[in-house]
């Protein structure tokens, strides 16, 4: 299945803590057309999160934002992209 991924600005910035209830809401809204595999949080120099970076398995990007818009509207995305991935170790 093709990887994409999906760029959430945060602002204002929030805690790490704050994260945890909309991961279990992103994770109840999941299917077969759309699956978030893991996410990567951008801190600020506060330790704050202001913007948070997931990736997902899907059929197509509109599955993603789908999935987003009914499952999670209180957390806007800015981007949903094609994403492939490139490991240090591949290059040794």
């Amino acid at each position: 299945m093709p990887k994409y991924i999906a760029i959430h600005p945060v602002a204002p910035a929030a805690n790490k803590e704050d994260v945890g209830p909309i991961a279990k809401k992103a994770k109840s809204g999941l299917s077969t057309d759309a699956y978030w595999v893991k996410s990567w949080l951008k801190l600020n120099d506060k330790g704050q999160v202001d913007a948070i970076y997931c990736e997902w398995d899907a059929k197509d990007a509109q599955s993603v934002r789908d999935a987003l818009t009914n499952t999670i509207p209180e957390l806007p995305f800015s981007e949903v992209s094609p994403m492939a991935e490139i490991h240090s170790e591949d290059f040794r």
